[in-house]
């Protein structure tokens, strides 16, 4: 497929021009004269995202987007419905369940919002052949509005798979209000080397002209430019590939080929921070995951299998780690080969990497399974293979909020952050799979 660029002349007033044409701006009055509206949660159950246990009967007082305070007893209206809060118009919101519980919202932070499965190759390659952008950004807008349902407020979406920079565009129409969906990071098109991701496979004569998955970069020069050309498109992380075909040694160990030389992810790793962004790497075996870690890449997706002396490594250099293990379950029979094996492998490294004390953030490749699934049906393995409960979603809470670098806006309720809330119907810390049944969601004090 041949790409055409559109270049568009763009005029450039004076700054006295510019001044005066800001000052003349209309102003919109009703907007800025609008008394700010208090948002009420009265919660029979919270969960702070720190505390060991739940605390009970406490209401969210909600100004704007924030959360202002929490006071330990269940708001009500007096006789003549007022609430005894400044504003406009208060609204109330209590669940009719005596089980339910407030909590945080969720942080996925490895998503494919522009994928809606891909088991197998010829899933992916109906998509990226037989699917227009535009029709596969139709169905991302779905996607969005099922992972507020899910009770994921926050998401980090790990490349379009051949959509080009889709989610950018998502992004800009949420924030906009013109669609709901959660917060997002993006990172476009993904890097990898040329021959080494789909769409492969075809006649040689017809490959060159095909759609790829990736922007295909070779070189440490190539590799530069390919960061600020992916940055100047408005993405937030940039996204490597750096490794493929797997296969399971005699010793246990989960081997694979590199793609990326240590030198070119070194030059996009620099090229990115030195622009004040952050990378994440697809590494999922011996190679990839090592290359990726001496490179410094912030974190590291999938990690089926990691040395020991790469978990240490990341330990020391605060790499984070986001293995999708869901994901890795529900693909497996359909792929077949080495993929049933790779389940176990990767349960294993997830224990010893938290033996490590590395920090592992929730990420499931949702994109990669079907979005009619939640995500937070990895919480569930994810207490299976060790951590407790509260270990569990906090991956999702705390410390995917230190990975998006939002820990101060959000991960936990408390005042003066920003009001991400969600319920469900019974008590997390005790079991993890009332997240799969999320009943109410907020997203920065807002009902979605």
């Amino acid at each position: 497929m041949f790409r055409s660029r559109l270049f568009v002349a763009v005029g450039v007033c004076s700054l006295f021009l510019c001044s005066v044409a800001f000052a003349q701006a209309p102003r919109n009055d009703k907007t800025a004269a609008a008394p700010a509206q208090t948002v009420v949660i009265a919660c029979q159950n919270l969960w702070d995202g720190r505390s060991d246990t739940l605390r009970h009967d406490v209401s969210i007082v909600i100004q704007g987007e924030r959360i202002e305070k929490m006071v330990d007893h269940l708001v009500k209206a007096d006789e003549a419905g007022n609430y005894g809060f400044q504003g406009a118009k208060t609204l109330h919101y209590m669940s009719n369940d005596p089980n339910s519980t407030c909590m945080p919202g969720l942080i996925e932070a490895h998503t494919h919002i522009l994928l809606q499965g891909d088991i197998t190759a010829a899933d992916y390659d109906e998509q990226i052949l037989k699917q227009s952008v535009a029709f596969r950004t139709i169905l991302a807008v779905r996607n969005a509005k099922r992972s507020l349902q899910y009770g994921f407020t926050t998401i980090r979406d790990l490349e379009t798979e051949g959509a080009g920079y889709a989610d950018v565009d998502l992004k800009k129409a949420i924030n906009q209000g013109i669609i709901p969906g959660p917060r997002m990071f993006t990172s476009g098109r993904a890097m990898d080397v040329t021959g080494a991701y789909p769409v492969l496979g075809y006649a040689w004569e017809l490959q060159p002209h095909l759609p790829k998955g990736v922007q295909e970069v070779d070189g440490v020069e190539g590799a530069r430019k390919a960061v600020r050309e992916q940055l100047s498109y408005g993405v937030d992380w940039i996204k490597v590939y750096s490794d493929r075909s797997y296969n399971l040694r005699p010793d246990g160990v989960l081997d694979d080929i590199p793609t990326f030389t240590v030198d070119e992810l070194r030059a996009i790793v620099d090229e990115a921070h030195r622009e004040r962004h952050k990378v994440a790497s697809h590494a999922t075996a011996l190679n990839g995951v090592h290359n990726s870690v001496v490179a410094g890449v912030d974190s590291i997706e999938h990690g089926d299998y990691i040395a020991d002396e790469d978990l240490a490594m990341m330990k020391q250099k605060g790499t984070y780690y986001v293995p999708t293990l869901f994901v890795g379950e529900y693909v497996a029979q359909g792929r077949g080969g080495v993929w049933p094996k790779m389940i176990a492998v990767n349960e294993e490294t997830v224990r010893r990497a938290m033996k490590a004390g590395v920090k592992i953030a929730f990420g499931t490749d949702v994109g990669g399974f079907d979005w009619s699934i939640t995500p937070a049906k990895q919480f569930a393995t994810l207490v299976k293979v060790g951590m407790t409960a509260k270990q569990a979603i906090q991956t999702s809470t705390i410390t995917g909020a230190e990975l998006v670098g939002m820990a101060d806006q959000i991960g936990t309720l408390e005042p003066g952050k920003l009001a991400d809330v969600i319920t469900v119907p019974g008590n997390p810390l005790a079991d993890v799979t009332v997240l799969e049944h999320v009943t109410k969601t907020w997203k920065g004090g807002v009902a979605e």
